[in-house]
């Protein structure tokens, strides 16, 4: 892997960019308790991703239900060199929400002038495991690591986005944000990235209700218990005692909105308690836990155009299942 080498020496050591486990705790229960005091009960879908959580969406990808993963990776794949046009020598690859960064590779291979990556993600352990191995495959580019929540604000190094950076956004992350949210975020990272910069992002299509409910609603009942995990994870962190039993996992389609619900289903009359404040259920009541938004194609390209950017190119697969566009901000 030839990748250029004039950034190397800017290379730091990997940033944690976060408050102390007391404040996280503090934010976590607070977004807790919030959500759970609506009538449409809720909870953050970004707090699905601790060290479990993270194990369990790995699992999920690799999912013969799930088709974004391996659908996203073939197009990548298809056409790594047209992305890599037009990318600077010396320019860094900003990943927001990066994992394991296996997809990252595909574009790595393809752009041997860059001088940098940097990983961006809130589970430290996966950014750990992503730089140890990228490091070995590509000793001569620097590789950075931050773990942050993508969707707060981030001041990169100059020499990041001093020349034009390239974002990279993929998973259809982007439908997990109602359409307003998601245009704020696609905002907040043109301003991260620099006023030339380009955005990689994956965007899932959308598609009958027959294709995309068995795909939230895995045989193997990987997702469901991806989801009833977040319960796990309050009564762990949060001195909280729910019976996880006594919920069940259920996504559903709703055609209006032109998204997957995901939903954690009392299955019956109940109540829980966590920082000292009692939850009731009613038997059939849900927590809404996430939102996968499905987007025709001019539809994205409007509400990123809100945010400041034009759409450059949309590569699809053959079914029409799944896209990767190529954003460019407009100056």
């Amino acid at each position: 892997m030839n990748h250029s080498d004039t950034r190397a020496k800017a290379m730091s050591a990997p940033v944690r960019a976060r408050s102390s486990s007391e404040d996280e705790t503090q934010v976590f229960q607070q977004a807790v308790l919030s959500g759970l005091s609506q009538p449409q009960k809720t909870l953050p879908c970004q707090y699905f991703y601790d060290a479990r959580g993270s194990e369990l969406f790995e699992q999920i990808t690799e999912l013969d239900e799930y088709y974004p993963t391996r659908t996203e990776a073939k197009i990548l794949k298809a056409h790594a060199s047209e992305i890599a046009v037009g990318v600077e020598p010396g320019s860094w690859m900003i990943e927001f929400g990066s994992g394991s960064s296996t997809k990252t590779q595909v574009l790595l291979d393809a752009m041997p002038q860059l001088g940098g990556y940097l990983a961006i993600d809130v589970s430290w352990s996966a950014l750990e495991a992503a730089r140890a191995r990228l490091r070995a495959v590509y000793p001569k580019l620097a590789i950075e690591i931050l773990e942050s929540d993508f969707t707060q604000p981030v001041t990169l190094d100059p020499h990041m986005t001093g020349q034009s950076a390239l974002g990279f956004f993929p998973g259809s992350t982007i439908g997990n944000f109602e359409p307003a949210a998601a245009s704020q975020l696609l905002g907040h990272f043109r301003r991260t990235l620099g006023s030339d910069a380009r955005l990689i992002v994956g965007v899932d299509l959308k598609k009958p209700a027959s294709i995309l409910l068995p795909t939230y609603n895995d045989a193997r009942g990987v997702t469901a218990a991806f989801n009833l995990n977040l319960l796990t994870r309050i009564n762990r962190e949060l001195s909280a005692d729910i019976e996880v039993d006594a919920f069940r996992h259920t996504a559903v389609w709703n055609e209006r909105l032109s998204r997957i619900e995901m939903h954690l289903v009392s299955m019956r009359d109940q109540s829980v308690t966590i920082a000292r404040r009692a939850f009731a259920f009613r038997a059939g009541e849900s927590i809404h836990t996430e939102n996968s938004h499905k987007y025709a194609p001019e539809a994205f390209a409007a509400l990123a155009q809100r945010a400041g950017w034009t759409l450059a190119h949309v590569w699809r697969d053959r079914a029409g299942l799944f896209s990767v566009q190529d954003l460019r901000s407009q100056n």
